[in-house]
């Protein structure tokens, strides 16, 4: 299974920029997608995850300016960020919580990771 994220990029503050992330591979099916962000020095936080259902989870200081979403079909998660901050610099990592194909176990996968640039 592999996760590839793209759509990162530098951008003004109050910008908008749009991730995605294309789950591939033996898939049987995905419970819950995500985002993380990482900034340098600091830990990996919780962004915004999704289930398969439709719920929908997101860090307070995102909420109201960021939207997750996907598409079940192509196992695809976005997650649409407006009015960028500064703060926001950070890279974005997708997360899939899923059940394998091949296995029918359970497993949390990681994309590699994107950059997102927020320039005052």
């Amino acid at each position: 299974v592999q996760l590839q994220a793209s759509g990162g990029g530098l951008v003004q503050a109050g910008g908008s920029l749009r991730l995605s992330c294309a789950a591939s591979g033996s898939i049987f099916s995905i419970n819950r997608m995500g985002w993380y962000r990482q900034a340098p020095g600091k830990q990996r936080e919780l962004v915004a995850t999704i289930t398969s259902g439709g719920s929908t989870n997101y860090a307070d200081s995102v909420k109201g300016r960021f939207t997750i979403s996907r598409d079940n079909a192509k196992n695809t998660v976005y997650l649409q960020m407006n009015s960028l901050k500064p703060e926001d610099t950070s890279v974005y990592y997708c997360n899939a919580f899923l059940v394998s194909g091949s296995s029918y176990n359970s497993v949390t996968y990681w994309g590699q990771g994107t950059q997102v640039t927020v320039s005052s």
